[in-house]
């Protein structure tokens, strides 16, 4: 009996496993997911729940409500709700366009047995992602910086279909939620709608994502061990490509288009002679000074001396002169003849672009004087005479751009120098931008405008009259043999009233900046607080950058 009982018992379990397999194997390959009904989630007040509910709660609070830094937006989500069921379908466009050049290289490629993959379904179903909350930074630069908590707990309905010789296999993503706090900046900020250039994106931690996966019906994540091994899979794929510093740039204007462009280099002229210019003075001569110009700047033009009574002056003077676009940019020389009344007669001219030079070596041109740029003026061909000059343009070295406020990174250094290890030596450009100003005020008027002082060097901003916070956003160069590394600017903020009084000028403040730091990192940009002022703040940004 014990014999007989063991044998059937083999027998028995041998044709239930039999048939388990061919029963699964049946409705493995038969059952149809897109056809299993999606139910919204069952939802009770808070008032219903006893204290392990609330406790169970506590992570899923929003974080404007644990975290003050976190602002409320429901007026955001309610948009979000109902623009959902658009954007639902603009998502799904754009997945199917992005995943089908990368879907065609796993598809009917050498020995691959995998036919077609298909998107069956595909909807990020009715449940919008929610903004638990957003935090905005506060930073010098010019751009803006927020952080959104995104959660979305979705009921989305994609099947995808795999086709692999005769067998077509669905797999269905389940259950799917996500939470994660991005980093989104919108930089940089330019007078142009909408107002910005580039929208960079990253995570500031992993996120957390968690779905179902049913292959044929069987839910292929309750397999023990493949659920944790697919999340970490999942996290550190996304931690490659976009957790901080990794970023995902995403362009919205072109980068020509309303930004500043920042200086990249310095164009050395020496205006050496010039010969057989034309006769303008009663006598048979002229009194020649030369008037040099980069295109695109709105700064005033460099100017040599003036030589009296000549067709043939000879100058040797040298002048630089800050680049911002090489291959654009061109210079403009304008010769003209000094009159001691009325205006100054132009000589000739001509025009020069900057990607005719090579960096670092010096070129020296003779160019023929025009009377314009006008290619059908009949006097053109006059002759006009001739300039001699030699042309080097200086590109500064390389540098790596450190950010200020909030969101400053330590800027490395060795010994008390700069990146690199080593000491500025250089000729280079002091760039001084003043931002604006904050909380000044004057006993008298409030037109302020800001003067900096450098050398003995003046330059000034525009008036803006009746405000306490000006803005002016205007860049002055400084042309330097050697780092200032032992000086400091003067910058301060007057008021000028705009009729004649007894208080016409009035300073509201002034602040005095070492530039030891600006030379050994490149750049600062910072508020200083004025002297001289009850809270007034003045926002300078200074940038040393060496040839």
């Amino acid at each position: 009996m014990g014999f007989l009982s063991i044998f059937w018992g083999i027998i028995g379990v041998g044709i239930g496993t039999v048939l388990g397999v061919c029963v699964g194997f049946y409705f493995f390959i038969y059952s149809d997911p897109k056809n299993e009904a999606f139910k919204d989630p069952v939802t009770r007040p808070i008032s219903e729940l006893d204290t392990t509910s609330l406790q169970d709660l506590i992570p899923e609070i929003p974080l404007w409500l644990k975290n003050p830094d976190y602002d409320r937006v429901d007026w955001l989500n309610r948009f979000v709700l109902n623009m959902w069921p658009y954007l639902d379908k603009a998502i799904c466009a754009t997945i199917r366009q992005t995943t089908e050049p990368i879907v065609a290289d796993y598809v009917g490629h050498g020995h691959r047995p995998i036919e077609a993959i298909t998107f069956e379904t595909l909807s990020l179903g009715t449940l919008p992602p929610i903004i638990q909350g957003v935090k905005v930074y506060e930073t010098n630069e010019n751009q803006l910086v927020i952080e959104p908590a995104i959660k979305w707990a979705g009921n989305p309905n994609i099947v995808i279909a795999v086709k692999i010789s005769s067998l077509r296999i669905k797999i269905q993503l389940v259950d799917l939620q996500v939470f994660a706090i991005p980093r989104v900046t919108l930089k940089p900020l330019v007078p142009s709608f909408p107002c910005f250039s580039n929208v960079v994106v990253s995570l500031m931690d992993k996120p957390h994502i968690d779905f179902g996966m049913k292959v044929l019906g069987g839910d292929l994540m309750s397999i023990p061990g493949l659920y944790r091994l697919v999340q970490d899979i999942i996290k550190k794929e996304v931690a490659k490509l976009y957790l901080w510093p990794q970023t995902l740039e995403i362009p919205i204007l072109d980068s020509s288009f309303g930004a500043m462009k920042k200086p990249v280099g310095v164009l050395h002229v020496k205006v050496l002679r010039a010969t057989k210019l034309m006769k303008m003075d009663i006598l048979g001569l002229s009194d020649p000074y030369v008037k040099l110009k980069l295109s695109g700047e709105m700064l005033p033009s460099k100017k040599t001396t003036i030589k009296k009574k000549t067709l043939n002056p000879v100058w040797n003077e040298t002048f630089k002169l800050v680049v911002k676009d090489p291959q654009a940019q061109t210079l403009q020389v304008n010769v003209y003849d000094w009159d001691k009344v009325g205006s100054h007669d132009r000589l000739g001219m001509q025009i020069v672009p900057l990607k005719v030079l090579r960096p670092n070596e010096t070129k020296e041109l003779t160019l023929d004087l025009l009377k314009n740029t006008n290619i059908a003026d009949p006097q053109k061909k006059q002759q006009r005479g001739q300039i001699v000059l030699e042309m080097t343009y200086a590109p500064f070295k390389e540098d790596s751009e450190v950010l200020s406020g909030p969101l400053n990174m330590p800027v490395p250094k060795e010994n008390g120098v700069g990146l690199g290890g080593e000491s500025p030596s250089g000729a280079g450009v002091l760039l001084v931008t003043v931002q604006g100003a904050e909380d000044v005020e004057g006993e008298h008027h409030n037109n302020p405008y800001a003067m900096v002082i450098f050398r003995g060097e003046t330059k000034k901003t525009k008036i803006v009259k009746r405000s306490r916070d000006p803005k002016w956003n205007e860049e002055f160069q400084f042309m330097l043999d050697e780092p200032p590394i032992n000086d400091k600017i003067h910058v301060q903020i007057m008021s000028k009233r705009s009729r004649m009084s007894f208080y016409s000028k009035e300073l509201l403040g002034y602040v005095d900046i070492n530039l030891a730091d600006v030379v050994n990192n490149g750049r600062i940009n910072h508020k200083f607080h004025l002297i001289d002022s009850k809270n007034g703040l003045v926002h300078v940004e200074l940038r040393w950058r060496e040839t």
